[in-house]
């Protein structure tokens, strides 16, 4: 069986601090925006921030990050 995915309510993130990455572009069509939280990681659409963020653990960011740089994983 696979685990559900955000089985828990929304996060409040009205008070955590977002920064930009220094990988989005310029133009504003790739804008990304991460926040830590206690044992989590949010990202968002800087372009949207009243919509919805995704939340996952350290290690899926560090998987996510690394897949980026290599090249597997692209918009």
């Amino acid at each position: 069986m696979t685990p559900a995915m955000n089985p828990s309510p929304p996060a409040d993130l009205s008070a955590v601090t977002w920064r930009k990455s220094t990988r989005s572009s310029g133009g504003g069509s790739n804008c990304v925006e991460v926040a830590c939280l206690p044992s989590r990681i949010a990202i968002r659409d800087s372009k949207n921030p009243e919509g919805a963020a995704l939340i996952i653990t350290p290690a899926t960011f560090r998987e996510l990050t690394d897949g980026i740089r290599r090249g597997a994983v692209s918009g």
